[in-house]
């Protein structure tokens, strides 16, 4: 499981009046999610926002985008939507390896097989992908301000 926290202190105020005048607000939740689905897409486009990630070996070997072999990752993210909540998120094993990094040892044999030949591991930098931009944040404040007036 992945799990991101964000600054989101005025979102939160503004949910709580939502909460308030509305009672649900799975509607804007969905619009949010969607925006944020679509801000990961562009993470991938642009290899990395607001900070480039490190060039994969396979990018530089092939000449393609890092983490965009297949788009299977990229084209994976989902949300679901509560009453007063969305989660974003990818049924995507190796998701988290590649949002967070960290090292891949073979499980039983002596190496890896890698495109590259046999490897006792491969460190895999930190390319995170599942963040909020913070334009994201300016636009939820919108949506969520907008409900709020409607409510």
């Amino acid at each position: 499981m992945i799990r991101i926290d964000a600054d989101d202190h005025e979102i939160r105020q503004i949910l709580t009046e939502l909460k308030a005048k509305l009672g649900n607000t799975s509607e804007a939740m969905d619009e949010i999610g969607e925006l944020v689905k679509l801000s990961v897409k562009r993470n991938f486009e642009a290899e990395g926002r607001p900070k480039r990630w490190p060039k994969s070996a396979r990018a530089k070997a092939e000449g393609g985008q890092t983490l965009s072999d297949t788009g299977r990752l990229r084209n994976s993210f989902s949300h679901r939507v509560g009453p007063f909540s969305v989660e974003i998120g990818t049924n995507v094993q190796y998701a988290a390896i590649h949002h967070f990094g960290g090292t891949i040892r073979p499980r039983g044999g002596k190496a890896l097989r890698t495109p590259f030949g046999p490897r006792a591991s491969v460190r895999m930098p930190a390319r995170p992908f599942l963040l909020i931009q913070e334009q994201d944040k300016a636009l939820m404040l919108k949506i969520l301000g907008r409900y709020l007036a409607e409510g």
